[in-house]
């Protein structure tokens, strides 16, 4: 499951993004056509050597920023991330509750350090919007603790959790040691860094630049990365050990096999 946890406002090109509530009645009535197909003990089964992917939190610690929301005014950093990771427990816990006993789940990066987040404040000088970095810092720590948490109090309940954060970060800081050229601008947009949300043209700003090789680029757009940085993410959350602090207590792999 991907987006937002709760129904909020989200940045430009991103309105159709589901929230997390709504994605879970929607597995609940795959859950159910399952259960209709494969009768219940097949059903359960099927459901239990599932893997869920879950990437959540990106929006809901953007969009304050990008929408000049006042939200985080209403609320302290510690509980603006309490309600995010409390909607996140409940979904975890339904999920579980319908036989899920398979849970992968991606950290998230220093989301200020994002081109499209650089820009938002220009005397910052193209630095890291430090606020919300520090918001995805407090959910990962969160993340983390409730992961524990749910493993000793859910029987048969096993997680991988990919450090997102700490891989991508190496990328940013040393593109060159991974293969790429450019580790903080975008591939496609336009302004500083790229980071105005324009690629494609499709959008409230039109204008665009897009460069000859992607495959040289850590950023593809303001928000998102490249095939090749994915790819090389991809294979990290797949195979990488647990001793490498990258991926664990399992990885992808080891969790589809167990």
């Amino acid at each position: 499951m991907e987006g937002p946890s709760q129904s909020i406002a989200l940045p430009l090109g991103h309105d159709t993004v589901i929230d997390l509530k709504t994605q879970l009645s929607y597995y609940k009535k795959v859950e159910n056509w399952l259960r209709d197909k494969l009768g219940n003990n097949e059903a359960r089964m099927t459901i239990s050597k599932a893997v869920h992917l879950f990437s959540i939190g990106s929006n809901d610690y953007m969009s304050p920023f990008l929408t000049n929301s006042t939200v985080l005014r209403s609320y302290s950093h510690s509980r603006y991330v309490g309600m995010v990771i409390g909607n996140l427990t409940a979904v975890l816990k339904e999920v579980y509750k319908l036989g899920g006993r398979k849970f992968a789940f991606i950290n998230l990066p220093a989301l200020g350090c994002l081109p499209a987040m650089r820009i938002i404040k220009p005397q910052n000088n193209g630095r890291c919007l430090e606020e919300t970095s520090l918001l995805a810092t407090l959910h990962n720590k969160a993340l983390s603790k409730l992961l524990f948490g749910l493993e000793k109090q859910l029987k048969g309940f096993k997680y991988s959790i990919f450090d997102f954060k700490t891989s991508l970060q190496q990328r940013m800081k040393h593109p060159s040691k991974y293969g790429f050229k450019q580790g903080k601008a975008a591939c496609c947009g336009t302004g500083k860094f790229r980071g105005v949300y324009s690629c494609g043209g499709k959008r409230l700003v039109k204008e665009f630049e897009l460069c000859r090789n992607p495959n040289e680029y850590l950023f593809w757009d303001s928000f998102h990365l490249t095939e090749m940085a994915y790819k090389q993410l991809a294979d990290q959350m797949w195979g990488g050990h647990g001793n490498s602090l990258a991926v664990g207590p399992y990885n992808l792999k080891q969790l589809f096999k167990n």
